[in-house]
């Protein structure tokens, strides 16, 4: 039997357990330094509008109030004639004045100024020298609050600045310009992102609002003192290759343009022409190429380049020209019926152009040409001969040398390869292969730095972790393994080839810590030198101080809110604890945080980690269902690490009197290679091994969990995985609903499916597939689609569900109309998996 709710109620779409966020205290420090760079100032927001303010002695290791609170409080008292607490004082920023001697305290009041020593306060009129906050990048993500405050901007900047507000998922909004010499108020909340931002785009820097009020002043000083931090599990962007530049030459003399499909010169004092090639059409174009970005790269709506426009790159003396001619391929696309668009009655037809595996895709070719005789230098092609893609990374800098990244289709060779200008002659200075894959999709797992002395820094886990290589280029010789270990470089932070030295962030460290845990290290470029600066037991992020000898570190774990320290950057020596966080009313709220666990893996030997949210109101004599939050996609580890506010959907689910489970499996990244190769052509195993191993263990110390009632729930990978548990493992989990899952792989995106699955031969992809096995299902699924669904195609779900009707299976099928990818995390939706969860873990037969 097949029942099918479409969700109709439109209002109600929303987010499970988005209720305002209670609140964590003394979880942050945002440091503002002194000129010195040896001391720095911040404030602590505390419960009820409460703060206070604190000096710290990077050198001396010492914390200390910033001023006798009490004594200003009695002061504000009389000056303003109304009772001010030294708990709660009407104060926002400092500003250290001659010599630390005296200070201004500004805030909501005014600003006044205070001599620490006599115990004076005046007021003070307004400054024009400028805001004393310091401004942040990255920006990061707001936090929920319901406590109303205002920003103030002042724009002291000869230009305009952009004001956008980032939310808690880091999506920015735009809220408007502020004009040169501008008062902007804004009204907002504390614990709100604002990012501030130039004209052309480029970042300037956030400010995260506070209780009572935050003042910026854009002026030079304020921008030259960004601090730059890197949070742990933000995946930094790789640094991608030069941007293909202006077709016009450095020299500014010619300019390349294509006419029919042809490349072209001109030289632009006198507009003569010159025709570089002849042997194109609209299959194989020198036109710079778009539609690759929108059928693999997702960005459906970018829109074709000029048609007279090249890819192209110049050689710095402008004497040798690189262009990339296009091999296209039809543009497939995906359709679907929006069936109730809002500004019609009538549905409307929609497409976007989506590749799947084993699609042919858009191919560039390289072509080299003498733009003073206009020949054609040949490329021999033996050492790309299968692209994915083939992407330029640099020329040397005399004009005689370049090079490219090849990845190979399948996603087991990637080549660092270098072409001589003169000859086109082409050597691999860097041969990267595997037998199963290369994580070429992870920023972390593919590190390609070029170093100032001609040396390449290279990421492989070629002996089964992934570590740093230098390679000397002129030579093309492997000079050493800048890491090595059973561990992983989990990402770089910073590279300083004055002193031979990278910082980079690794996982897997520490024995008796959870592998997943990123620690702060560095290394010498040669290998020597290996030091961890970071010892907490938890997740680590770092912000430097200006001169980069000190560092802020803060660490937490989903079981320990964060802890804030100051460490020395050379040793990683601690000088002081900054500030322990005080989450009492989280845990008062929730009754108990979520337990982390750890049990042996389907091989016995391998650690598994997952973590246990428990109900509100567990109760130790009663015996629950349990519940898997699962999400196997093999990109990512996805058991969350750091301490959190509040749990979502999975406490919502825990609170309804059942215990919820997350748990990392085999196949999922940031473990050893031999971990991760379980997922190769074999994303039906989602760990599932490991998974049901785990939970017994669990079941050993908390004998409530009842595992003859087990559900599972995901959504996108995730609700691949969840049907799937019932499709191979219906043995062990009871009830499942899957959330617009791909339930057979060659219905999805090509990048993701082809980097686990490879190109699509024999039956690796039916042996995978929920659709083609829908006959096995046991057990009670829930299938739930968004109509509007660009990230999956929700004909996935279609097909799976005839496949069941067609196997005569009883299954719940619920389309929710309008909604796109997550459509289960609707208000409605949520509910009704709550409900499905209800009915069938209570008396499962």
């Amino acid at each position: 039997m097949l029942r099918c709710v479409l969700i109709v109620g439109f209002a109600l779409f929303g987010f499970a357990g988005a209720k305002a966020q209670l609140r964590v205290y003394r979880d942050r420090v945002e440091p503002q330094w002194f000129s010195h760079d040896q001391k720095f100032w911040y404030r602590v927001d505390l419960k009820d509008g409460g703060r206070e303010f604190v000096v710290v002695d990077a050198k001396a290791g010492t914390r200390t109030l910033a001023f006798d609170h009490a004594v200003v409080a009695t002061k504000l008292t009389a000056l303003l004639e109304t009772p001010i607490s030294a708990i709660a004082l009407p104060i926002d920023t400092l500003e250290f004045l001659e010599d630390s001697t005296l200070i201004v305290l500004s805030g909501r009041e005014g600003r006044f100024q205070f001599n620490p020593t006599s115990g004076e306060l005046t007021r003070r009129e307004a400054s024009p020298n400028g805001s004393s906050t310091q401004l942040v990048l990255p920006a990061e993500p707001s936090e929920n609050s319901a406590d109303e405050t205002e920003i103030v901007v002042s724009n002291n900047l000869p230009t305009a600045v952009l004001l956008f507000w980032v939310d808690a998922n880091r999506n920015q909004r735009g809220y408007g310009t502020i004009e040169p010499g501008q008062i902007h108020r804004q009204h907002t909340f504390a614990g709100h992102v604002w990012l501030f931002k130039h004209a052309n785009g480029d970042e300037i820097g956030s400010v995260r609002t506070a209780s009572g009020g935050t003042n910026v002043t854009l002026d030079d000083k304020l921008i030259a003192n960004v601090r730059r931090s890197v949070a742990p599990g933000r995946r930094q962007q790789r640094e991608s290759p030069e941007a293909v530049p202006a077709s016009t030459s450095p020299d500014g003399v010619r300019d390349a343009f294509v006419r029919d499909h042809n490349l072209w010169l001109r030289i632009l004092s006198d507009n003569t022409e010159m025709q570089l090639t002849t042997d194109t059409d609209a299959t194989h174009t020198m036109h710079r190429d778009a539609s690759r970005a929108r059928a693999i790269g997702m960005e459906y709506d970018k829109p074709n380049y000029p048609d007279a426009l090249p890819e192209v790159v110049w050689s710095p003396d402008s004497r040798t020209l690189l262009a990339f001619q296009t091999k296209t391929v039809d543009e497939k696309r995906v359709s679907y019926v929006e069936s109730s668009p809002s500004d019609q009655v009538q549905p409307k037809l929609q497409s976007y152009p989506y590749l799947k595996p084993g699609d042919a895709i858009p191919v560039s070719t390289p072509r080299l040409f003498d733009v003073t005789s206009g020949k054609e230098i040949p490329i021999a092609n033996d050492l790309f001969p299968n692209p994915w893609s083939l992407e330029f990374q640099r020329w040397s800098d005399d004009g005689t040398r370049f090079w490219l990244l090849y990845n190979e289709r399948g996603h087991q060779r990637m080549r660092v390869l270098e072409v001589m200008t003169a000859t086109g002659d082409v050597r691999a200075l860097v041969d990267e292969s595997s037998g199963t894959f290369i994580h070429y999709s992870s920023d972390g797992k593919l590190e390609l730095k070029w170093l100032k002395d001609d040396k390449l820094l290279w990421a492989s886990e070629r002996t089964g972790w992934n570590h740093l290589y230098r390679y000397d280029v002129a030579s093309g010789t492997l000079l050493n393994a800048v890491t090595s270990g059973d561990w992983n470089v989990r990402r770089l932070e910073h590279i300083d080839e004055e002193s031979g030295q990278v910082w980079f962030f690794a996982v897997g460290l520490n024995p008796g810590q959870d592998p997943y845990h990123e620690h702060f290290c560095r290394v010498n470029l040669d290998g020597s030198g290996f030091i961890q600066l970071t010892d907490g037991d938890g997740t680590h992020a770092i912000a430097w101080s200006p001169d980069k000898k000190w560092l802020i570190d803060r660490y937490s774990r989903i079981d320990l809110p964060p802890v804030t320290e100051l460490r020395s950057a050379d040793k990683g020596t601690p000088m002081c604890q900054l500030e322990a966080a005080d989450a009492s009313e989280i845990i008062a709220a929730r009754g108990r945080l979520p337990e982390r666990f750890v049990a042996k893996g389907r091989d016995g030997t391998t650690d598994i980690w997952g973590i246990i949210h428990r109900p509100k109101d567990f109760d130790s004599s009663r015996s629950y269902a349990v519940i898997e939050n699962i999400y196997a996609g093999p990109h990512d580890h996805h058991v969350p690490k750091e301490f959190r506010p509040g749990f979502g959907h999975q406490q919502t689910i825990a609170d309804r009197g059942f215990i919820v489970v997350q748990i990392d499996g085999m196949g999922t990244a940031w473990r050893s290679k031999a971990f991760h190769d379980v997922c190769f052509r074999n994303l039906k195993d989602a760990g599932f091994p490991d998974r049901i191993a785990w939970m017994k263990a669990a079941k050993e110390k908390i004998t409530q969990m009842d595992l003859t009632r087990v559900g599972i729930y995901g959504g996108s990978a995730g609700g691949q995985n969840a049907m799937a548990a019932l499709v191979w493992h219906g043995d062990f989990y009871k009830v499942a609903v899957a959330d617009c899952g791909c339930h057979d792989n060659r219905m999805d995106k090509i990048w993701w499916n082809e980097q686990w699955m490879g190109v699509p031969e024999g039956d690796v992809y039916t042996n995978n597939s929920n659709m083609e096995h829908a006959g096995q299902l046991q057990g009670h699924l829930m299938l739930v689609v968004g109509e509007l669904d660009r990230n999956v195609d929700p004909a996935t779900t279609m097909q799976v569900a005839k496949r069941l009707v067609d196997a005569g299976k009883d299954f719940d099928f619920v389309v929710v109309p309008g909604a796109g990818h997550g459509a289960c995390e609707t208000l409605w939706a949520s509910r009704r998996r709550a409900k499905f969860f209800e009915t069938h873990l209570s008396n499962v037969p």
